[in-house]
């Protein structure tokens, strides 16, 4: 059995393509305004800024597509950032792979393998990239189709000092991020 990091979009920010006057919810996340942790939060900046999109990828302010899921760090507390990008005429699995094979920082890829169409066009795809084997920081690719082109997000998580995961029943173990 294993818990996944993963949760409906029924909670997002407005303009996150959910449901208008509601906020994320992270319950690991430090509270808005609050002290919160330097480190992790120069972490989590770290590897946003390192982000590595696919070329033609534009740098957006505020979501540009309508993503259905957001991801749920189930260790914390934690530092969270986010950031956007549309990459014009291109399709989801194009941009997936090129996600998978070309990471951001020195982060490993949390897929098994590539996207396919195989079993029909794809509109969705998350992929994930991790620290560390077992870590549960590090930054998840949600990515949309929006007409032509493709719409991204980048969640980027960082633990503090502090962080702690809740106990799970005798032989479970969580799912890495980005596979939930």
């Amino acid at each position: 059995m294993a818990l996944t990091g993963c949760a409906s979009g029924a909670n997002v920010a407005p303009g996150a393509g959910g449901e208008e006057g509601t906020a994320p919810v992270h319950p690991g996340a430090s509270s808005p305004g609050a002290a919160g942790d330097a480190a992790a939060l120069a972490q989590a900046q770290a590897w946003l800024d390192a982000a590595n999109l696919p070329p033609g990828a534009v740098r957006t302010d505020t979501s540009p597509g309508t993503f259905t899921s957001y991801t749920g760090w189930p260790c914390g507390p934690y530092e969270e950032l986010e950031g956007y990008w549309v990459i014009p005429d291109t399709t989801v699995v194009d941009a997936a792979n090129w996600l998978i094979e070309n990471p951001t920082a020195d982060l490993v890829t949390t897929n098994f393998g590539p996207a396919t169409e195989d079993w029909g066009p794809v509109d969705s795809a998350i992929v994930g990239y991790i620290p560390a084997p077992g870590a549960q920081e590090g930054v998840v690719y949600t990515l949309a189709k929006k007409e032509g082109d493709v719409a991204i997000r980048a969640e980027v998580a960082a633990q503090t000092d502090m962080a702690t995961c809740p106990p799970l029943p005798d032989g479970s173990e969580y799912g890495a991020p980005g596979q939930g």
